[in-house]
């Protein structure tokens, strides 16, 4: 990587504050800057390291006020993460070399529609029956079962293991070792206190732009299908259960589990840890704060909950600080009795 800083300020529409002729050649966490590299600056909880770092130059928000000089040539800009992220991108797509070809370790079964530019790598294995879009990669030890569907521009890393009757869109990104249409967790409990499997004869359908992580695991539907809707982007070690219905671009991170059947609205965070009971509804822009525990729906949309069992967060935060003083009530008690 090599660009002034005026190349950079352009290629994310920026204004130069200071020497824009200077040459960029690496990225650097603000904290961390030197010279020659770029960095950016979103919380404010980091504005001190502005005043120090060697970076060459940061990409700053338009409206911020200067406490101290700087010695960073600056690239104002409305949303310096989104500019930062939209730098990455370029940057990454200017350098990726994308592998084409199937690997001659790789088994690919007939009946295989397969797109232009596939990558298949060294013991991936493509059941029969299945769609394999344009320019997609899958990459090492990859298993896809039969009749699976994947679209254009995805790309499956190692170890990723897609069972029968999955149907991806277009740009899907799994991460390794993630499971995708294993059986939902169905079992019916029988007179003799044993269980009996239920069969789950759904499968999976992911939309277009979703981005899944490793280790996460998503659960064919019991009938029907477990639903992931476009843009949706799911941590490391997310559970999704049987015929739950996730709406478009909600996040959710890492270690969060979601029941059976329940149905999440559009455009909700979900912080890591966080436990959903099963056959409830979630309203759109819901904010989850982590550790939490939904049990019953929430109706209202745009809410932040938090907590256990999850209430607004407003209360549990009231609850909280009350619970931190119970030591010193039990001991003023104590004194009383």
């Amino acid at each position: 990587m090599k660009f002034t800083v005026d190349q950079i300020a352009t290629m994310i529409q920026g204004a130069v504050e200071g020497d824009g002729t200077q040459h960029i050649t690496g990225f650097d966490k603000i904290e961390e800057g030197k010279s020659g590299s770029i960095s950016f600056l979103s919380n404010p909880k980091y504005e001190s390291y502005l005043y120090d770092t060697e970076a060459t130059a940061v990409i700053v928000a338009a409206d911020l006020d200067l406490k101290s000089p700087v010695k960073s040539t600056l690239i104002r800009v409305k949303e310096p993460y989104v500019a930062f992220t939209i730098l990455l991108q370029k940057y990454q797509e200017m350098t990726a070399k994308r592998e084409t070809g199937i690997q001659v370790t790789a088994h690919v079964a007939g009946g295989i529609n397969v797109g232009k530019d596939l990558f298949v790598g060294h013991l991936a294995f493509i059941d029969a029956n299945s769609s394999i879009g344009n320019y997609t990669s899958i990459y090492n030890h990859v298993s896809i079962g039969k009749n699976v569907q994947i679209g254009d521009n995805c790309i499956i890393y190692p170890g990723v293991v897609i069972y029968n009757d999955t149907v991806i869109g277009n740009n899907v990104i799994i991460h390794a070792n993630a499971v995708i249409g294993a059986d939902g967790f169905g079992h019916a409990p029988q007179a003799d206190g044993t269980y009996k499997a239920i069969p789950q004869l759904g499968n999976v359908v992911i939309e277009d732009d979703v981005s899944i992580g490793a280790n996460a695991t998503i659960d064919r539907a019991t009938m029907g299908s477990t639903l992931i809707r476009k843009g949706v982007k799911l941590d490391n070690l997310v559970q999704i259960a049987h015929n739950v219905e996730i709406g478009a671009n909600t996040a959710i991170a890492a270690q969060t589990g979601i029941s059976g059947s329940t149905k999440i609205g559009e455009n909700c965070l979900i912080g890591g840890q966080v436990g959903i009971a099963g056959h409830i509804s979630i309203a759109p822009k819901t904010i989850i704060t982590g550790q939490s525990g939904v049990t019953k729906s929430i109706k209202t949309p745009g809410q932040t909950m938090g907590g256990f069992p999850a209430t607004n967060n407003v209360d549990n935060l009231k609850r909280s600080a009350l619970i931190r003083q119970l030591p010193e009530l039990f001991e003023k008690i104590n004194k009383i009795k």
